[in-house]
Parts: structure tokens; sequence; C-alpha cells
């Protein structure tokens, strides 16, 4: 209950107060034990003092507004008490300690910054995060000889240190389906580096195409209050616009990537919406609950970026095809 008091005239408003406070103590006595009652007192005051009854503090707000929110955030906590307990699952096929002795070596030879495309795919391996098919090529016979193996098409992608977002300078060529428009993007993404950042590309990332699915986006960040976040959310080049991310503290239980995947806005397209067919939801949140055993057992990386993650149909699991990782000491 929320007890308003707006006054009319510039009279005292004590006598209300102590109207609101014998109120309460006659609703207790009457059986309202267990009723919450939070009041609004939209005086003058710059400060609102709260009222004292015999037995209990009640809280006093400015704006009706505030104690509507504070009972709301508290009846979402008691909901979330109220739900039988998490269990934080752990993987017997994660390899720990090859994932902990690439960020240190990185570490070690370079410093803090970004791991390369070969360190980020030996690290999602070893934790088990699924992704295409492929392998990263420094020259374009290099490519070709991956794209073979991996069977056309095949997605080629920039890689550059000093190039972030590689879909921004045309850095990634979709449906390639021959040895030829493998070396024809080698040599437009080299012209494409070097017009971005002066600098020539490092190479290429040759990956076995994904089709159809739904564009996620995952990742960890460390918070300096809370530590490791982990985020899961609709992705693609226009996550900033969207904005539809959830966050959770790590490590994170079962129940906790099962609400993640469903708070979502976009959690109607996972379901099927419109003739679309449904994703695989229990991949998606299997890989939450990696990332999280990731971000617990390797405090060195700072972030991680999976965009996008896409999600295929039921049974037919998720793949990761395109992540970034940065690692600090």
């Amino acid at each position: 209950m929320i007890v308003i008091y707006i006054p009319v005239d510039r009279g005292d408003t004590k006598p209300f107060s102590e109207a609101i406070r014998t109120g309460v103590e006659e609703g207790r006595a009457t059986g309202g034990e267990g009723k919450p009652v939070l009041a609004c007192l939209m005086t003058r005051a710059m400060r609102q003092e709260p009222l004292k009854t015999r037995d209990e503090v009640i809280p006093v707000y400015s704006f009706p507004e505030a104690p509507a929110m504070a009972l709301s955030k508290c009846a979402a906590y008691a909901e979330w008490k109220a739900e039988p307990p998490g269990v934080v699952p752990g993987f017997v096929d994660t390899d720990v300690k090859a994932a902990r002795y690439i960020v240190r070596e990185a570490l070690k030879q370079r410093g803090n910054g970004w791991l390369n495309p070969e360190e980020i795919r030996a690290v999602l391996k070893a934790y088990g995060i699924p992704q295409p098919a492929g392998a990263f090529a420094r020259t374009s016979d290099d490519a070709v000889r991956i794209a073979e193996r991996v069977g056309f098409p095949v997605a080629v992608k920039l890689i550059s240190s000093t190039v972030l977002h590689k879909s921004e300078v045309g850095g990634i060529r979709l449906n390639v389906s021959s040895a030829e428009e493998v070396r024809h993007a080698f040599e437009m993404m080299q012209r494409a580096s070097q017009k971005a950042s002066s600098l020539p590309a490092e190479g290429v990332l040759v990956q076995r195409m994904i089709k159809g699915g739904i564009e996620l986006m995952s990742g960890i960040t460390n918070d300096p209050l809370f530590g490791p976040l982990l985020a899961i959310g609709l992705g693609g080049v226009n996550v900033e616009i969207v904005n539809d991310v959830q966050f959770r503290v790590t490590p994170l239980t079962d129940v906790d990537a099962r609400h993640m995947v469903r708070g979502i806005r976009g959690f109607r397209l996972l379901k099927g919406y419109r003739g679309h067919s449904p994703a695989d939801i229990d991949a998606i949140e299997e890989v939450l609950l990696r990332l999280s055993r990731m971000a617990e057992e390797i405090p060195e990386i700072a972030e991680m970026d999976l965009n996008p993650l896409i999600a295929l149909g039921p049974g037919q699991g998720c793949s990761a095809v395109d992540a970034r990782i940065r690692v600090m000491l």
C-alpha cells in the first residue's frame, strides 16, 4: 500500500503524518501484519524523514513513482528468491590448461592487447565453443587451400590489428564459391586494409559458410565492482542500435542462462516467428555456461565478443563465426 498526501495549502503537515502513523498502527493491530506500507508526502521539504511507529519505520518518498518502483524491485527480488536454486555446471571436455597457456604466452610476448585469430580459435576450441571449420591464411594460395579443404562456399574475412570493424571497410566476403573468387577477395582486402590504415592486412580468415540461423551476440566484460559480466543479445552489424542485451554476474547457473536467453526482447525470434524456424535454445544456453567457466578460470580475459553467434535450428547447435578477445594482466 502506498499512502499519498498532497497538501493543498502551506499549513502544517504534522497532523497528516501523525494520522498516517496512527492508521498504520491500527491496521497492523486488526490483521494487516504482512502488508507493506510506503508513504509519499508531496510537501516542500527538501528531505523526507521516515515515519516511525512503535514497531516499524515507514519509508517516505517525495513523488509516487519512487515507492512504486521500490515495491516492484522488492517483488522481483522475492520472485527470484522463491525459485529453485540453480546449478553451476562443469564440463569434462574443456582444456583449461591449454587455454591458460595461450593467454599467458600472448601476454608474455606482446603484453596487454587483443589475441590474434589463431589464438582466439584455440581458446574457443579449448572451451568447446562451436566454430565453423576454417583457418587463418597469410597468402592467397593459403586461402585457396583452406577453402578447398573446408568446402565451398566460404566466408573470407580481413584480419588486421588496426581495423576493428571489418564490415565498414569491405573486409568481409560471404558465399565465396571458387578459388578465383577467394584470390580476388584476398587482394581486395589487402587494398581495403591499406586504404583504411595505411598498413597491409595480416591475412584473412577463411571459414565454411553457415547458412540460415539467427544472429546473436555474446561476450564477457569486466566491471570494476562486480567483476566478470556475461552478455547475450541480438547480434550482427546493428547490435549497438538494437541494444537488446541481458547481463549477469558470473559464475552463471543453469537458471541464470535460461533467464538471460528468455530476457532479451528478441526471444520471440528464437522461438520461431512468422514462418522462421526456431533456434536451438539449449545450445545457446550451453555456450553461455561455457563462457562463464572461461571468465572464471581465465581472469586475464578482460573482454570478449562473439558477434555474430549464429543460432541454428533445434538440434543443430550454434556457431561463433566471429570473435575478439582482449587480455590484460
